[in-house]
């Protein structure tokens, strides 16, 4: 598939590699190594930890429905990571999810990454819905999430539930 990268204004998008999340988080060096970047001290939270084994599995043609990360070009350093929760389901669903470093929060690094990876998915034959979900209290996931034009579904599992409201070609 070659290097699959998602270029905004200031962020450079790519799959984390197998090799990068099987690395991580006991050998920061090699993981940097793999990537090519510095990694941000306080990446990757700890919510993204017990998704690294998964991600370390992926198939090169499958990393691209799992972690991306998400790259502060002016820094050439990892802040951060968005994605899906997994490739599409037998509907064409796939689930999408982002976090930010702490030093890099409420700078709109979230809003524009996902923005990228919805139209990423957007474009992909397979994929014919986008949902996501959040904690109720987190104000600014669902300020972004309302930005890229996810509308509220309801509630499941302590979370509300968010579906893309654009048609999806497919």
């Amino acid at each position: 598939m070659g290097m699959l990268r998602l270029t905004t204004d200031r962020l450079e998008l790519r799959p984390l590699p197998a090799r990068a999340a099987a690395a991580l988080p006991e050998d920061r060096e090699a993981a940097s190594r793999a990537l090519g970047n510095q990694l941000s001290e306080d990446w990757p939270a700890p919510d993204l930890l017990g998704i690294l084994p998964r991600q370390s599995a992926a198939s090169a043609d499958q990393e691209c429905f799992g972690i991306w990360v998400m790259i502060e070009r002016s820094s050439e350093t990892v802040i951060g990571d968005a994605g899906f929760h997994g490739p599409p389901d037998d509907a064409g669903t796939v689930e999408v999810g982002y976090s930010v470093t702490p030093s890099r929060r409420r700078r709109g690094y979230a809003t524009e990454a996902a923005r990228a990876l919805v139209d990423w998915a957007r474009s992909q034959p397979n994929v014919h819905v986008i949902v996501a979900g959040c904690d109720p209290h987190n104000v600014p996931s669902i300020c972004t999430l309302e930005r890229l034009g996810f509308v509220r579904t309801g509630e499941a599992n302590g979370e509300q539930r968010w579906r893309y409201r654009h048609h999806l070609e497919g």
